[in-house]
């Protein structure tokens, strides 16, 4: 059988990681594929996503806005923030109306972090004091005063107290607040549609699997993430990848599904995501 290669793209995050170990480690099955990882920042996948660049990626769910028409999601690899997101931190506490005024670090206009900054705001980004950073230059872009407030990722969440920072708003508690209790939809993977149904239901397979190896061999995945894990310990760095690995990534499900219909509808309607697309998942 002849090997078909194809170019996966992921974040340099634990949660990654974790979530690919297995297939990078070669740990299951791929018959008659190989996969070139490409470990970029979200942002970037988010950008080259709007080329349809690479086979499969990781992108924000607000970037696939911008996508729907070049790929279908994967029914596994679901980032969700249920109960818990990006976080808005400074070095003081600020009011919504107040932190709408002052300068905010972000980690990417196509983050979904920035459409629930928005959101929750009522602000589309034309009516705010903007600096783009990369996600993990954040910390550094607020404490040297380059900006007042900055929303964090990753595994910001879990360490903004440890720079002396304070906690404005958890984005994903505001979410599910206003949304039943639903998750606030983060990430998720794609694949390219020139792909055939046979090839993309057979990546769907093996991504799952992958996904599903590692919950099953947790230490062994967690030791692997540590390589990604900035300023985190095992202990740590494994409560973060729980955060962001879990069911919800085997399976959006329909809460999950429902969640991302919502977010889509509330850009759109607000005039700051071109259009809430209809949901095109491999089957």
């Amino acid at each position: 059988m002849e090997t078909v290669t194809l170019t996966l793209g992921h974040s340099p995050d634990p949660d990654d990681a974790f979530m690919f170990y297995g297939l990078a480690k070669e740990l299951i099955p791929t018959p008659g594929l190989r996969f070139e990882h490409i470990l970029q920042d979200i942002q970037t996948l988010n950008e080259r996503a709007t080329r349809g660049e690479l086979d499969i990626s990781a992108i924000s769910i607000h970037a696939y806005a911008y996508v729907s028409d070049t790929y279908a999601l994967l029914p596994s690899g679901a980032s969700m923030g249920d109960g818990y997101g990006p976080m808005l931190v400074a070095k003081e506490v600020f009011s919504r109306d107040e932190l709408a005024g002052k300068r905010i670090a972000i980690p990417g206009t196509m983050t979904s972090a920035f459409l629930a900054l928005q959101l929750w705001l009522g602000k589309p980004a034309t009516e705010l004091n903007l600096a783009v950073v990369p996600f993990d230059e954040i910390f550094a872009a607020v404490k040297s005063g380059h900006a007042d407030v900055g929303l964090i990722i990753h595994e910001g969440q879990l360490t903004y107290r440890n720079e002396g920072l304070a906690l404005c708003e958890d984005l994903g508690v505001w979410w599910g607040r206003e949304n039943d209790g639903l998750p606030l939809p983060l990430g998720g993977n794609v694949i390219h549609k020139r792909h055939s149904a046979e090839l993309r239901k057979r990546v769907s397979d093996i991504l799952t699997g992958s996904i599903r190896y590692s919950l099953e061999h947790r230490p062994e995945a967690v030791v692997h993430s540590l390589r990604w894990a900035r300023d985190m310990g095992k202990d740590l760095a494994d409560q973060f990848v729980g955060m962001y690995v879990n069911h919800w990534t085997l399976d959006y499900g329909e809460r999950g599904r429902e969640s991302i219909r919502r977010f889509l509808a509330r850009g759109q309607a607000m005039g700051v995501i071109p259009s809430a697309p209809a949901l095109e998942f491999v089957i």
